[in-house]
């Protein structure tokens, strides 16, 4: 478990700067020499769109160098850019910076994957994927919550050179501890699955297609629109037990508290997939309890309820996000684990980036919940498709 605890608080201290933006950039975009909202958005969102192309190139780049070589170049990256948020200013520079910590991304997050492969068996699997999960989220947690702070006490070049400073210390820990990928030789020598491979084997098919809906849902619907949804739901200014909260400092919170709880709740998720109950029959029960979540979000309940609500879609967010993974490392590790899990990493991206328009042009088109309403027949097909008794030998049981 060393190298892969390693690995995931590499890629934490990598975020640091990434999540700060979310916060800092739609308050600060002037001090960045921004002229407008909607680059904002563009910056915000370009790292995700960047990926989709970038993937296939670094899949095919591991297997000509090791996991430390790719995560140490993907570290040096992650610096430059994090110190360039403070020190460079306007919408195009900033925009190639943010394309490259969409390339940094995607060697840490596939070198992440190739190495929990290497470290992991079928029996531990999940709950490797889970701490890897639970772990690197802590960089999120404190880029926002630490970086919004700094920057409004100090500004945005102050809070994105200490992040910078950060991320670089973390380059010692991974001379140390990432792996070296001794089975250079091997990867050197794998061939390449034909792509015809891909549509004939269900497990990866299936993970592939779960993947993608479950990021676009999470990771794309739900988040970009979590503070949409408290506003339209509630109203701008929402009153708890007498203290006042706007409805993104609201979200900000709800998002803030799954980052604390995924350190020992996915871990805890990915080991109990490894065992008795399987991935599967924990998969199904997490798409039925979303999907039920879900069909409440519309109701007029009592407001601590419904946050109680958005609470368990956010449980429910760390366990679907957690057996994915494992599902697509199971079915990477009978097979070419470059290109599955490849065509993973592209999946989910490409779900991630689709997910925030799908999101608000339902929601501005149709009506206000209709985003929602589309994520409950998403999980019901989800969940039909993964009681199919095909299902039963494709993955563990």
């Amino acid at each position: 478990m060393k190298p892969i605890i390693v690995l995931a608080l590499l890629t934490a201290a990598c975020l640091l700067g990434d999540s700060m933006l979310y916060v800092v950039l739609p308050t600060h975009w002037s001090e960045a020499g921004l002229s407008s909202l909607w680059e904002v958005g563009v910056l915000l969102s370009v790292n995700r769109l960047i990926r989709l192309p970038l993937n296939p190139l670094v899949g095919w780049l591991y297997r000509k160098i090791s996991t430390r070589q790719g995560v140490l170049f993907a570290i040096i990256l992650a610096v430059s850019t994090t110190l360039s948020y403070g020190f460079i200013k306007g919408f195009l520079p900033l925009l190639i910076i943010r394309c490259i910590w969409g390339l940094a991304w995607t060697f840490l997050r596939l070198g992440s994957y190739f190495a929990i492969i290497d470290c992991s068996t079928e029996l531990n699997r999940g709950h490797c994927m889970g701490t890897f999960n639970g772990l690197y989220r802590l960089g999120s947690l404190a880029g926002m919550l630490i970086g919004g702070f700094i920057a409004d006490s100090f500004g945005l070049s102050i809070t994105a050179l200490l992040f910078g400073m950060i991320t670089l210390l973390s380059i010692p820990a991974a001379l140390l501890w990432v792996p070296n990928s001794k089975d250079t030789n091997v990867r050197k020598k794998e061939q390449p699955i034909p792509k015809s491979v891909l549509w004939k084997d269900s497990t990866i098919l299936w993970a592939l297609m779960t993947g993608t809906l479950v990021a676009m849902i999470y990771q794309g619907m739900f988040t970009a629109t979590l503070s949409y949804l408290v506003q339209v739901h509630n109203s701008s200014i929402i009153t708890i037990h007498g203290m006042v909260i706007g409805a993104a400092s609201l979200a900000g919170i709800l998002q803030a508290i799954r980052w604390g709880w995924e350190p020992w709740l996915a871990p805890w998720i990915g080991k109990k997939s490894d065992g008795k109950q399987g991935r599967r029959r924990i998969l199904i029960l997490s798409l039925l309890l979303a999907s039920v979540l879900f069909i409440l979000i519309p109701f007029q309940i009592p407001l601590l309820s419904w946050l109680m609500v958005i609470l368990g879609i956010q449980i429910t967010a760390t366990s679907l996000t957690t057996l994915t993974d494992a599902i697509a490392s199971d079915a990477a590790s009978s097979s070419s684990k470059y290109f599955v899990l490849t065509a993973y990493s592209i999946a989910v991206d490409l779900g991630a980036a689709v997910g925030p328009f799908i999101g608000y042009l339902l929601n501005e088109y149709v009506e206000s919940y209709a985003a929602y309403w589309a994520a409950v027949v998403i999980l019901l097909f989800m969940t039909i498709a993964w009681m199919s008794p095909i299902k039963q030998t494709s993955v563990n049981n």
